[in-house]
């Protein structure tokens, strides 16, 4: 098996990002989050004293002479064993999530198909014996990305032609999976079920009858945040400032479409280049306070905390009821900007927040803490924390849904591994998933419930999340505004038009995390 594994700066600069997440997934307090960026703090000056570093374990069972071979098709041995390759992230804006979501992924394998994890405390060792419908599995490779289209191919094309990988769970970014869609299409003997990225384009436009995505777009996630914000809230206009890529541009997407068609006006849309590090200049851009009535943030990676840092500089003292946000808006931003981010909205992600919770849920988080000793997750710094806070955030869960669907797609197959049953399986699953049902529309795209919350200030005084609403089956054409013929998500679409979205005004209420009726 071909392990890559990258520890460097730029790993250690996403964790700083990372840690300040720890409040939203598992309740900690301010002041865990600011001993965490302290640790991380430390471990960064270590790698600009140490420099990158990247290695390569192989276990013996490739061929190590270098060469590559062609593409291969499912069980191209005739063996009766399925070769999968798990397409994780360890450079880039995200790469402090690497060892989540191979450690999402392997998870799946360990609970339900019998697998052994190669170490006890990460994910990144891989797995061996893993058995569905008597049929083995073997993790061939781990390969890296860094969210650019360019480095996803060369990774996939790595897994696929020279570690003979069948299946490919991932990738975890946006503009990586437009690529790694549209290579599945030209590779049609290849399966690739993605990982979290969230790019509309991925599905609704490359339709890729091999690409298979058992997570929300970004625009789903945010459903039902455009609703209370105008009809809650009181907003009438608003201000948008995204990452300027293609997940920046569908998260943006589908806040725009749903508070325009409510009868709200977005008023000024800025994109600041992924990665940016100094935000002021696009700050300055944006409408002063008394000019619009709230600004909804898709900046996500390292610059959530420095573009909202930014703004104060900028703009003045937040008002948290004057801002709201997609996944990356957490309790988490109060250590460093104070608790006045509350009264903030934020849309959802793969999972639900902390507060919701079933016993589907609950038998989850037992199983992913029995299945490792213990996981360096990007949620705990990169430092060792029980499995479950890595694994119920949406970037590890959704690679473990990933994982979940080849498992449930093999036993409904009764272990048909070619290509033409496997992804005939796989188009016509419904999953039982911990969070909810997920079941796939014609472009084997979920349709999946989306969580709104809110940051609130608890009785003890801290910033924390609270589940407001809950939307049910949100598809990808967001209840008729998007479709094939449509323009993707980008800096200028969707226009703001009102519209009929048949879940606004009609979103399920979340009281104490019950869902109601």
């Amino acid at each position: 098996m071909r392990i890559t594994k990258r520890r460097g700066l730029l790993r250690l600069l996403a964790s700083l990002f990372a840690v300040s997440l720890i409040a939203a997934a598992c309740g900690s307090t301010t002041d865990d989050v600011v001993d965490a960026v302290d640790d991380v703090a430390d471990d960064v000056a270590e790698a600009v004293d140490g420099g990158d570093e990247e290695e390569s374990a192989d276990d013996g069972a490739d061929d190590d002479s270098g060469e590559e071979s062609s593409t291969a098709s499912a069980d191209s041995n005739g063996d009766g064993v399925l070769q999968i390759g798990i397409h994780g992230e360890c450079e880039g804006p995200f790469g402090g999530f690497h060892e989540d979501v191979v450690g999402g992924a392997s998870a799946a394998f360990i609970i339900h198909a019998g697998a052994t994890p190669n170490s006890s405390t990460t994910s990144l060792d891989g797995f061996t014996g893993a058995n569905v419908a008597g049929v083995d599995i073997e993790l061939v490779g781990i390969a890296c990305g860094d969210d650019t289209a360019d480095t996803a191919i060369q990774e996939i094309r790595g897994l696929v032609e020279r570690d003979g990988a069948e299946v490919v769970l991932g990738p975890l970014s946006g503009d990586e999976s437009i690529a790694i869609a549209n290579f599945a299409k030209d590779n049609p003997d290849v399966t690739v079920i993605n990982g979290t990225a969230g790019a509309q384009e991925s599905t609704l436009q490359v339709q890729a009858q091999n690409y298979f995505r058992f997570n929300g777009d970004g625009a789903q996630w945010n459903a039902g945040v455009g609703d209370i914000l105008h009809n809650t809230a009181g907003w009438e206009t608003a201000a948008v400032i995204a990452d300027d890529y293609s997940f920046g541009h569908t998260s943006a997407a589908g806040f725009i479409a749903e508070f325009c068609a409510a009868g709200g006006e977005v008023i000024h849309r800025e994109f600041p280049p992924l990665g940016t590090t100094d935000y002021s200049s696009f700050v300055a851009s944006l409408p002063d306070p008394d000019e619009v009535d709230g600004y909804f943030w898709v900046v996500g990676g390292t610059g959530t905390q420095a573009s909202l840092e930014a703004f104060v500089n900028g703009k003045g003292d937040l008002n948290g009821e004057q801002h709201a946000g997609n996944l990356f808006f957490n309790p988490g931003l109060a250590a460093a900007l104070g608790p006045n981010i509350a009264g903030a909205y934020v849309g959802g992600f793969a999972s639900l927040p902390g507060d919701v919770t079933s016993p589907a849920i609950e038998e989850y988080i037992a199983n992913v803490n029995s299945a490792y000793e213990s996981l360096p997750g990007a949620l705990s710094g990169n430092e060792a924390a029980d499995p479950s806070v890595a694994l119920t955030f949406g970037f590890g869960y959704s690679y473990y849904v990933a994982g979940l669907a080849l498992i449930e797609a093999m036993e409904a197959n009764g272990g048909d591994i070619s290509p033409a049953g496997l992804q005939s399986a796989l188009g016509s699953l419904t999953l039982d998933a911990p969070y909810g049902s997920i079941s796939l529309d014609g472009n084997r795209q979920a349709i999946v419930d989306a969580a709104v919350q809110q940051l609130v200030v608890n009785d003890a005084g801290e910033v924390v999340s609270e589940t407001v609403a809950i939307v049910s089956g949100v598809d990808q054409t967001f209840g008729g505004v998007f479709s094939e013929t449509t323009d993707p998500p980008s800096r200028e679409a969707p226009a703001c038009v009102e519209a009929d979205i048949p879940w606004i005004g009609n979103a399920t209420p979340v009281v104490d995390g019950v869902i109601q009726g």
